[in-house]
């Protein structure tokens, strides 16, 4: 063969080597031999990678030659991927540097987001949740390691799901955020520690507000069940539950499902704005404004139907096919940013009106000011980032300065400036507020006072009438009275009343009335001009009430002489008395009372009664009502009270009752009083 011949038969056997020694080639991700320094070595990479899912590239025999690579200390999005969603995989032959390396290796997984199965040399290691149809993710991609065995040379993949994009991602994320570190599991045991430390140390801030937030919440609800009339205290728990809630589930390393996580949220969320609009209304003295209130709390409906149709918006994006769930959520949120605004509001109205002007509560107003327009400015910028490709929302967050390893960003600083001024202000308020409630209690205490020197403590002694009294005052200062004044001339005149309000203005009035009563009782005895009188001093001394009242007069043959200005009709036994009514006192001038008569038999009851008896209330909103009044008229007046009161007390009971006695009864009342005249003799 030809000198020619022979070279070009070596130079295609040399070719055929060459292709059969390429056919059985290492993959193309073989890097460098690993030399462990401290027992733990970066897998830096670059790492191959392929988008799509092949349950094949999981193998060690593999070629993934043609693949891309990627670096594995940020995500995908941001090496020419972005807006990229769904399963994707990395793959890294890793070459063990001989005579160094640990008997055992174990691997350490910084951050992959969102879901992962770790395989090496072709077997399944480790799964950090879930992937579809099924998937189960976290809201934290929390740092896992994994056991790999004895020590040897092989193929690392890892097979990546990213969950769908919601309203605020830019689109940038995806697979690795940090490369895995291989080595012994004592070095991958101190790696994890030394993450764990630097989460501690990085979140020693956030986990300080929120157990500030949780012992607000506590304390608060502590005030309201204590005092339901603290609503600031109720609000104010409210306010920082609804903080403590978001930080619980999106900044501790709880394992919660990330829909979960996202759809409890929109209502915490809500639950947190909602209550800072109505801390806002008491400290700016706001809350008694009828047409802010009403709508403050349509708003409030208004924010919390958003929330629970963003629940199903949430549900919905990690559907099969999201993206219309996706446009949803963008919508949605568009919808709800203006209701961020309604802070603004409420302060400018405060502004205008001057409606308070303690520099505390307007320093809460100013940090309310600055954390919303931050956030609300952030929030909006990011939306829909994807597509704009606006970066200024994340950057408004950042932090522009690190103490002991605590990054700080304004917002922080708003936040945290907003709470303290507002626990304060929330402080100063409870505790202006309990003052005066102790000075109106002090007051009413003393109107009570006022109230039982004019109620008799005992009844006088009426020879030809046996006459009970049973007053049971509700709760606060009532408007109920009466007076049982025996006549020069035998018999009695009994005035049963009832004022309209509580508290001290009823109390005041009662203390006006019966001093007339008294006065005129001296001058006559006739019950309609006794009306008059009282209808014309109620007119002059009092505004806006009126008084209901019935006054009769006894004589001693049983005679009875009535007049009525509007109060319930007396019983006479177990029948309603037909008695002319007229106007309750206080409303018209010209009002006249006329006068009714009728005698009163031996042993007959006539019963008096304030409107507490008909009036009381069951716990199932039943009324006492007539019928039940009527069936026990009868009756003595303890019996009558007690049994309105155990029906269900809701104002002052009062009730009189006045029986005649018979001759023997006095003439033996008549004997006792002399043997007794002449025993003290």
């Amino acid at each position: 063969m030809p000198q020619f011949g022979r070279r070009l038969l070596l130079l295609a056997f040399a070719a055929a080597l060459s292709v059969a020694a390429l056919r059985t080639a290492v993959p193309a991700s073989a890097q460098a031999p690993i030399h462990f320094d401290g027992g733990a070595a970066t897998l830096e990479g670059p790492w191959q990678f392929h988008l799509g899912d092949n349950p094949a590239w999981a193998s060690p025999a593999f070629d993934d030659s043609t693949w891309e690579q990627l670096a594995a200390d940020k995500p995908w999005g941001m090496q020419g991927h972005a807006n990229q969603d769904g399963l994707a995989w990395y793959r890294l032959r890793v070459t063990l540097a001989p005579g160094q390396s640990p008997d055992q290796l174990a691997i350490l997984i910084p951050a992959a987001e969102d879901v992962y199965e770790l395989y090496w040399n072709g077997q399944l290691v480790g799964t950090y949740g879930k992937l579809p149809p099924q998937p189960v993710w976290f809201v934290v991609c929390a740092p896992h390691s994994f056991g790999l065995g004895p020590a040897q040379s092989g193929v690392l993949a890892l097979r990546v799901w990213k969950a769908p994009f919601v309203s605020f991602d830019d689109g940038q994320q995806g697979g690795f955020y940090e490369p895995p570190v291989i080595g012994s599991p004592q070095s991958i045991e101190g790696a994890m520690a030394a993450l764990d430390y630097s989460w501690l140390r990085s979140h020693q801030f956030t986990f300080a507000l929120v157990y500030l937030n949780i012992m607000v919440a506590v304390f608060g609800l502590v005030m309201w069940f204590r005092e339901r009339s603290q609503w600031l205290a109720f609000w104010m728990a409210c306010f920082a539950a609804g903080i403590s809630l978001t930080a619980l589930l999106f900044d501790f390393k709880i394992p919660i499902h990330a829909t979960l996580a996202l759809g409890l949220n929109l209502p915490s969320e809500a639950l947190g704005e909602v209550a800072l609009w109505f801390v806002l209304l008491y400290l700016l003295d706001l809350q008694k404004d009828v047409r802010i209130l009403r709508l403050t709390r349509i708003l409030a409906a208004v924010d919390f139907a958003y929330s629970i149709l963003g629940i199903a918006i949430v549900a919905g994006l990690f559907l099969p096919h999201p993206h219309p769930w996706q446009i949803a959520d963008m919508a949605l949120t568009a919808l709800m940013l203006p209701l961020s605004l309604y802070p603004y509001y409420l302060i400018g109205t405060a502004i205008l009106r001057r409606s308070n002007r303690d520099p505390l509560r307007w320093v809460v107003a100013v940090f309310v000011f600055l954390s919303r327009t931050l956030y609300i400015t952030a929030v909006a910028l990011m939306q829909g980032s994807r597509f704009t490709h606006i970066t200024l929302g994340p950057k408004l967050m950042e932090p522009f300065f690190v103490v002991l390893g605590i990054p700080i960003n304004a917002q922080r600083v708003f936040v945290s400036g907003l709470l303290v001024t507002l626990v304060y202000a929330v402080y100063r308020y409870a505790a202006e507020a309990r003052l005066k409630q102790i000075r109106l209690e002090e007051e009413i205490r003393n109107a009570r006072a006022v109230q039982q020197v004019l109620i008799p403590d005992s009844l006088p002694i009426i020879h030809d009438f046996k006459v009970e009294s049973v007053y049971k005052p509700a709760e606060e200062v009532g408007g109920d009275f009466f007076q049982i004044i025996p006549l020069p001339a035998g018999g009695v005149l009994m005035v049963i009343g009832d004022v309209s309000g509580k508290g001290i203005p009823a109390a005041m009035t009662v203390s006006l009335l019966v001093g007339t009563v008294r006065t005129l009782a001296h001058y006559t005895e006739s019950p309609a001009e006794i009306l008059t009188a009282m209808n014309q001093r109620m007119l002059a001394r009092t505004r806006n009430g009126f008084t209901t009242c019935l006054i009769l007069r006894a004589d001693t043959d049983g005679s009875v002489t009535m007049a009525n200005a509007g109060h319930l009709a007396p019983y006479l036994g177990s029948q309603e008395l037909a008695v002319a009514n007229g106007l309750p006192l206080g409303l018209s001038a010209t009002a006249a009372y006329a006068e009714s008569t009728m005698q009163l038999r031996e042993n007959e009851q006539l019963t008096m009664l304030t409107d507490g008896v008909v009036e009381a209330r069951s716990k199932t909103g039943e009324l006492f009502g007539f019928e039940r009044t009527l069936a026990i008229a009868t009756h003595s007046a303890e019996s009558i009270a007690e049994a309105a009161q155990r029906f269900g007390q809701q104002d002052d009971i009062t009730v009189l009752t006045m029986t005649r006695k018979t001759a023997a009864i006095e003439s033996e009342a008549g004997v006792a009083a002399q043997a007794l005249s002449s025993s003290a003799a």
